[in-house]
């Protein structure tokens, strides 16, 4: 069975990775989890005494789908010295264990990438997607085109190898896609209808084909 890899990093927005992963566990068409660069172990994520548990190392190289967090926490710059702000949450993920392995999976012609809400933002941190066209929250649009992505704003873009969802709760409509797009309307519209949710807007799809990472 195919993976679907949930990375967790300190930080990371909760919302992100629950709704995603039900969307997905419920289709039974993939072995779901959640996974670190670190390894198995508890990990927090930016909303103060929720926590989530990776079970397994992440595992670039595996056939399926590699999802992408963003984070949780403020936004504005410094808002307290013992707080830290997701653009600096996502920017030590970018910097991080997580980088080369995110670069290994591109690589992997069995794999797609899938970012939520900040994940895009993160991994044009990172500098994998110059070139690319990806959404990321409304917030961080105009930060994702300034390094070098073709931002969209779209509630979940489809450039081949990697789908990218906007807003926190468009994991809802990024997994929802996915289902539809690799394995059939039948798959997608059953699950719809178990989670009573109705998949929003209009998915971006590209038409120059998936880029590569350099």
């Amino acid at each position: 069975m195919l993976r679907a890899q949930f990375v967790l990093f300190d930080g990371f927005d909760p919302l992100d990775v629950v709704a995603p992963f039900e969307v997905l566990s419920a289709s039974g068409k993939l072995a779901v989890e959640l996974v670190s660069a670190d390894g198995p172990g508890v990990v927090r994520s930016g909303v103060t005494g929720l926590t989530l548990t990776a079970t397994a190392a992440f595992d670039p190289d595996a056939s399926g789908y590699v999802l992408v967090p963003g984070a949780a926490g403020p936004v504005d710059e410094d808002p307290d010295p013992n707080v830290e702000t997701i653009p600096v949450l996502l920017s030590r993920f970018a910097s991080g264990d997580a980088k080369p392995l995110l670069r290994r999976a591109f690589a992997n012609p069995d794999s797609t990438v899938v970012t939520i809400c900040g994940g895009s933002l993160a991994l044009a941190m990172a500098g994998l997607l110059e070139g690319r066209t990806a959404t990321t929250h409304v917030l961080g649009v105009d930060r994702l085109a300034s390094i070098g992505v073709n931002a969209v704003r779209a509630r979940v873009v489809d450039d081949g190898d990697l789908i990218s969802g906007g807003g926190v709760t468009s994991g809802l409509d990024a997994a929802l896609y996915v289902l539809e797009r690799d394995f059939g309307s039948h798959t997608a519209h059953t699950v719809e209808q178990l989670f009573e949710y109705e998949r929003r807007g209009t998915t971006w799809v590209s038409t120059s084909g998936a880029g590569e990472v350099a």
